[in-house]
This record gives structure tokens, C-alpha cells and sequence, in this order.
């Protein structure tokens, strides 16, 4: 299946075959992507079949937030 992706958009796709998911922060980090969800959003409209998972995190200051990590399903 050709899935016809921007080079953001193949991006976030790589780096979810290579690491099995993605959350914002590592978007960020390292591709310098602020809007995941919109990318996620994109490639699922494409056919992708991508499921995502809330996780409870600790920011800076040891307060508790929360999340979302994207990957295949």
C-alpha cells in the first residue's frame, strides 16, 4: 500500500517502526514536532493503523501529568 506521506508525516512513521511508539516529548525532541496529535491524525486518515495509550508521568517539579503514546496497533 502506498501511503503517499509529507517528510513530517514519514518522519513520525519511522520513528514509531523504529521504536514501537512515539509520545509529544520525543516528537519534539527529536524531530521538532509540536502538534504529534495532528500528525497522528493525518496517518491514521491515510490508513495507518496507529492505537494510542494515556501514561502517568512525573514533569520537573514531581508533579504528576499525563500523556498519550502512539504506536501501531
Amino acid at each position: 500500500m502506498e501511503l503517499n506521506l509529507d517528510t513530517t508525516q514519514q518522519r513520525v512513521f519511522d520513528y514509531i517502526v523504529e521504536n514501537g511508539s512515539i509520545t509529544s516529548l520525543e516528537a519534539i525532541e527529536h524531530f521538532g514536532e509540536t502538534r504529534i496529535s495532528a500528525r497522528i491524525f493525518e496517518l491514521k486518515k491515510k490508513g495507518v493503523p496507529i492505537e494510542a495509550e494515556w501514561l502517568s508521568v512525573t514533569n520537573r517539579y514531581g508533579e504528576k501529568r499525563r500523556v498519550k503514546k502512539y504506536f501501531f496497533g
